[in-house]
Formats: C-alpha cells, structure tokens, sequence
C-alpha cells in the first residue's frame, strides 16, 4: 500500500480544528519517534525511513515499527509504507540494532488526528506541533494501491481547501531535517 499524503503548514489552527471537529472527534497523542539509519547511511540516501514511533494516547499506549520505501510522487512526498504494532519497545529498539541500525534522531510530535471517509476514502487528517519546530502543521493521509495515488492526492488536496488550506501552504519540508537543523543552529 501507498500513503498518499499531504503535509501543509497551518496559518489559522483555531479555525482549521474548528472545521476538523465538525467531522470527527479529535484524538490527542504524542508520538515519540526514533528513526534509525544504516552507519553509512543507506536509508537515507534512497530516501527511505525505519522508524520506532511510541504514541502514548488517552486510553492507551502503544508502539509501532515502519518502514517506508522511497518516495512514489515527488510533488507530495508519498510513499509505500508497512508498519505493524510491537508488543514490547525495548526488545524492538534491541531488534533493530542488532541488525545493524543505529539511532540517527529522536524527538516529539503532538497530534490530534481526526479519522473520517471524504470523497469515498477513509482518510486520516493530523494536527501536528513539534516542540522544536515553530508552527502547526496538518497532514492528510490516505492508503490507496499505487495506480490510485494521484487521483487520491486530488482527493486530498479538495479536503484540504475545505479546511481552509491553501495550495501554496502546502510542504514537503520534513520534521527529521526541521528539528536536525533547529539542533545544530
């Protein structure tokens, strides 16, 4: 499967949480992620993620490991992905580098997500603030087979505007490089 997904940055969260409570309850979470590399940075260079996300949510806690491979549409970012749920954080953290992988960042997002189906997919839109990172951001996702991703992109994009996003608030800047970055200025 395919993440179809869009990330945009939010210039009227009030209004923009306002429109997304009208068709879902909200949900809030915190993720902690960790994202791992080979040493040499092979992931990286093929523009893929592994990835260890704990999301500690108001009635439960819970870890899941992705992967995702490079990027299918280069407009919007979207990529194939594959994750499952892990019992147990320690032993997949242990798992992972003991097949090699070494840490390369590890931060925070907060998140509201809001799952609901528009346009005849179910779609998940998240409210997102990262500590480090000035800014609130929404990410609309869909998973879809690869011959549906662009056509599910206008799909997301027609959410968006309802929302009140607009195409030029659209970004494909992502948290890893905006928090790398925050930490080395």
């Amino acid at each position: 499967m395919i993440e179809a997904e869009l990330k945009a940055r939010v210039h009227a969260p009030e209004e923009v949480l306002r429109r997304l409570d009208e068709r879902a309850a909200g949900v809030p979470e915190v993720y902690r992620d960790t994202y791992y590399d080979a040493p040499d940075g092979a992931l990286d260079a093929r523009s893929a993620e592994l990835r260890i996300r704990t999301v500690h949510g108001p009635d439960d806690t819970r870890t899941v490991l992705t992967y995702k491979g490079a990027a299918v549409d280069e407009a919007s970012g979207s990529k194939p992905e594959a994750e499952t749920r892990v019992e147990d954080v320690d032993a997949a953290h242990a798992i992972v580098r003991g097949l090699g992988y070494v840490p390369v960042i590890a931060f925070e997002k907060r998140c509201r997500n809001y799952a609901f189906k528009a346009r005849g997919r179910q779609m998940l839109a998240t409210l997102v603030r990262v500590p480090e990172i000035d800014g609130t951001f929404i990410e609309v996702e869909t998973l879809v087979d690869g011959d549906q991703v662009l056509t599910a992109l206008d799909d997301i994009r027609a959410v968006l505007i309802e929302l009140g996003i607009a195409e030029e608030d659209l970004t494909r800047e992502l948290y890893t490089d905006a928090v790398r970055a925050r930490r080395e200025a």
